[in-house]
């Protein structure tokens, strides 16, 4: 008995010892960082249990790896960094630490004020960009730090978000919502500043309000009536949105909640044709970002870097 109790707890030891742990990613050649959160491996019920809430609905059992999801949304002073080198590729390429992936295509210089007066730059978070130009974001992280990032999966995204919890939200009381969240009746109508509420049991700020997510999914409204979870992106329209953002009421920022990017959030871009990074109408929308425990073989596998035009 006493045999079976150690093989136990040495088994129990090494599981724990496979999870991440807490770090900190320095942008090499500047003094900017990115707080990256352990998230452990679990199952968790995905979706709501509500059928009214028809396109999370019903829920389902998921089975998460574990993986590491930045503390904070990206900010402007981060996404900055990163259209600023692009304008000088040679400066990635020159980094030892570049590993073995194609070429890192840039997102242009916004040609007009992206934060829509709300301020762009700082600790504010990065708004108005498209799912395309987070995701190049992600790809140029990994090449300048030879670490694997990517943007969260829909399922991940709500795994992190619950943190544990069963409820629609990561607190049990609803009315705690403006301890954790940015949203319409606290935000003066603008987003703000990352980090200043209270983070969930995880780690992590700002997953409720303040600006909504992009996910790696393909929106569908029926998605959770079929077998399959992940849809991955394919066109850029629709794309699943997460977390709610300054603009939206309180129910909309439940765990949850999903919706899909849209046309309109371009309708005062002048350009033809259209930019393909930057949307002019979607300053609620940012992104932050994840380094799973099993990357992908980046040699052979760029499917979770979306290149969608």
């Amino acid at each position: 008995m006493k045999s079976f109790q150690l093989i136990l707890s040495l088994f129990l030891l090494f599981s724990l010892s496979q999870e991440p742990k807490g770090y900190t990613q320095q942008l090499p050649g500047s003094a900017l960082q990115i707080e990256m959160v352990p998230i452990p491996s679990g199952t968790f019920m995905m979706g709501s249990e509500i059928p009214e809430d028809e396109n999370a609905h019903p829920q389902r059992e998921v089975a998460i790896d574990g993986f590491w999801m930045s503390s904070k949304e990206i900010t402007w002073e981060l996404y900055r960094e990163f259209l600023k080198r692009e304008l000088d590729a040679s400066a990635i390429k020159s980094k030892e630490m570049l590993p073995e992936v194609d070429a890192v295509i840039g997102a242009t210089i916004p040609y007009v004020d992206m934060g829509l007066g709300m301020g762009s730059e700082g600790s504010l978070p990065v708004g108005n960009v498209t799912v395309l130009g987070a995701s190049q974001f992600c790809k140029w992280l990994s090449a300048l730090t030879g670490v694997y990032y990517r943007l969260p999966t829909e399922a991940e995204w709500e795994y992190a978000a619950r943190a544990g919890s069963e409820s629609p939200y990561f607190f049990e009381d609803g009315k705690e919502i403006g301890k954790y969240a940015w949203f319409e009746d606290n935000s003066d109508d603008s987003y703000q500043e990352v980090g200043l509420k209270e983070p969930n049991p995880w780690g992590l700020y700002d997953m409720y309000g303040n600006v909504a997510e992009w996910t790696l999914d393909q929106y569908h409204k029926e998605a959770y009536q079929g077998e399959q979870i992940l849809h991955p992106v394919s066109k850029p329209y629709p794309t699943v949105v997460r977390g709610g953002s300054y603009k939206d009421k309180a129910e909309s920022l439940r765990s949850f909640e999903r919706i899909g990017s849209d046309l309109i959030w371009k309708v005062r871009d002048p350009q033809f044709p259209q930019s393909k990074w930057w949307n002019t109408d979607a300053a609620f929308v940012g992104f932050r970002i994840v380094r799973p425990i099993k990357p992908p073989d980046i040699q052979d596998d760029n499917s979770f870097w979306i290149s969608v035009n």
